[in-house]
């Protein structure tokens, strides 16, 4: 998708995984859903030999992207440095682990994924503000963003190819997804500060369907805007979450997509004003 910066959309979850090649070495975003994925994972990068992966990169929390690090840290036969949000950690421990105990007991909506031998393996390094990295001679910059689709949000800039790596910061196969730890009244800020850095030259591969540009970033941070924005209006008119999702003629992506969103909307403005949700 750029000079030696690649992408692969796996089938399940159609999750985007994006290598950086630099000389022998290999950067890889993103780890998969659970350690047999991981491991396909490191069959397809066999492709690449004799450049041998040197670090890997969670570009936020989410199980699709985090669940197989374990094949890439610590006593993994590949043993490589992972690089994280300094927050990915919390949330974690926060949202992931207890979706995992409950698949164990048998008390999740989760299918079987696989789950059964994960160790849940988090960032060996941790990002709090903009790092460099060097991938066989060549420059890669993390940055670390403000809550929004998540607070553990990090995004991969490889400047020689104009190319970014933004996770699921950005979406594009379908609308945005707010899961667990989002913040939706937070989100348009995120994008707002996504697009001062990227330039209208720029590739950007979003953690989910086809590679965008600027443009499509700047349409996606206009709806999920008017989205915050009817989330505020539904909580100064006192809607409860079943009632703002009722008014389905408003909402910018489908209602059904939009409870976790509200809720946590409502919860914020709450917090605001020392209110209950």
């Amino acid at each position: 998708m750029a000079p030696d910066v690649f992408v692969r959309a796996y089938d399940h979850l159609d999750v985007n995984i994006c290598v950086v090649r630099g000389d022998a070495d290999l950067l890889v975003v993103d780890s998969r859903s659970s350690p047999t994925e991981a491991a396909e994972l490191e069959v397809d990068l066999q492709a690449f030999a004799p450049a041998r992966v040197r670090a890997l990169v969670n570009t936020h929390a989410h199980f699709d992207h985090t669940f197989g690090n374990q094949r890439f840290g610590p006593g993994s036969v590949l043993d490589v440095p992972i690089y994280g949000h300094h927050l990915l950690p919390l949330h974690l421990d926060q949202y992931e682990r207890p979706r995992l105990a409950a698949w164990h007991a048998g008390t999740g909506g989760d299918p079987d994924w696989g789950w059964a031998d994960l160790r849940l393996t988090g960032p060996t390094r941790m990002v709090a503000s903009t790092q460099a990295l060097t991938v066989g001679g060549r420059p890669v910059h993390l940055h670390p963003l403000g809550p929004g689709h998540t607070d553990t949000d990090l995004v991969v800039h490889v400047p020689d190819a104009h190319a970014w790596v933004v996770g699921d910061v950005v979406k594009a196969s379908g609308p945005p997804v707010y899961g667990s730890g989002c913040f939706p009244l937070d989100l348009p800020q995120q994008l707002t500060d996504l697009l001062r850095c990227v330039e209208e030259a720029d590739v950007v591969v979003p953690g989910h369907g086809p590679v965008v540009d600027r443009r499509y970033i700047e349409a996606q941070r206009a709806e999920v805007d008017d989205l915050a924005r009817q989330i505020r209006a539904a909580r100064r008119r006192g809607d409860t979450v079943e009632q703002a999702l009722a008014h389905q003629g408003r909402w910018p992506f489908p209602v059904e997509v939009l409870e976790l969103a509200v809720r946590r909307g409502f919860q914020a403005l709450d917090a605001e004003t020392g209110l209950q949700t």
